[in-house]
């Protein structure tokens, strides 16, 4: 329920906090968009962005239509543009890059459970994990610039730049490492644990005896991978130019266009609210599990 809740209330909050943050900035919010001296109509520009009323006003209007779907026009970046048209170009490609990039995770996360993968790899996924996110961007980027130079924005450059990306997500800041690394150490003290050595005499499967006990935690630790990729997802699609959310909030920022930014958050909020929804799923799921088990007695 505690999850429940905070995935209901994230996506709320985060425009909150981005509403008040504009009206913190020095002067009329109206005016620091469309400076009086600059261009004409900044009173009927900021009685139109719903800007004119204070913060209330603006944040109660604004979740009112992103609850619509109605994430209004885009104030410098492409001015006039609908927001949710930029989302739509932009969220399924954020998503394919952290779906790729969680794959070798996941494997990994499997591998390293079941002991296909030995401890003796661990040393090397860690110094691999110790490259940072934005050196490896900065080298698939050069080598996506030298190979295809102007045509760097073509269908087959971008699906390039995606597989890349996700290969800098995967394997950047001990994503991998840490999955691999994180995943043995849950699996490898629950097997220590008495009921395992008994079911072990009893001729059943470790791993299927403890993973009951240990899929909250698991699904936990993959949340927390899960968010590690989408905050790494910003620096790599702004450094490999892949036209994603990290992108657009980037750049939404730069323009001080709260209204790209309000919405590419939103959308940042709204994948970790599914996140904590199937987490919980995950726990609710075996809790049921558990209690419609057989009791053995003693």
């Amino acid at each position: 329920m505690v999850r429940l809740f905070a995935a209901l209330a994230l996506p709320l909050a985060v425009p909150a906090v981005i509403t008040l943050f504009i009206w913190a900035l020095p002067g009329d919010p109206a005016s620091i968009i469309c400076p009086p001296e600059i261009c004409g109509g900044t009173a009927e520009l900021a009685a139109k962005w719903h800007l004119d009323q204070g913060p209330w006003h603006f944040y109660s209007q604004w979740v009112v239509g992103a609850l619509q779907g109605d994430f209004g026009n885009s104030w410098r970046m492409q001015t006039g543009f609908p927001v949710a048209d930029l989302l739509a170009d932009s969220v399924p490609r954020t998503a394919a890059l952290v779906a790729l990039a969680f794959v070798p995770l996941l494997l990994g996360a499997i591998g390293s459970a079941t002991r296909i993968i030995p401890k003796q790899v661990d040393g090397v996924l860690s110094a691999v994990g110790l490259i940072p996110a934005v050196v490896l961007s900065l080298l698939a980027a050069a080598w996506v610039t030298l190979t295809y130079g102007a045509m760097a924005y073509d269908p087959e450059a971008m699906r390039v730049k995606l597989l890349l990306g996700a290969l800098v997500l995967g394997l950047a800041d001990a994503a991998l490492s840490g999955a691999v690394v994180g995943v043995r150490g849950i699996t490898e003290s629950e097997r220590t644990q008495r009921y395992v050595q008994m079911a072990i005499l009893r001729g059943e499967g470790e791993l299927s005896n403890a993973l009951p006990n240990i899929l909250p935690a698991l699904a936990g630790q993959m949340r927390a991978r899960l968010l590690g990729l989408l905050s790494g997802a910003v620096i790599v699609e702004v450094i490999i130019r892949i036209d994603g959310l990290g992108d657009l909030i980037w750049q939404g920022t730069l323009t001080q266009d709260f209204a790209v930014v309000l919405a590419a958050a939103f959308g940042f909020a709204l994948l970790s609210s599914l996140m904590l929804v199937l987490q919980a799923a995950v726990e609710v799921g075996v809790a049921l599990h558990v209690r419609k088990s057989p009791q053995v007695m003693a």
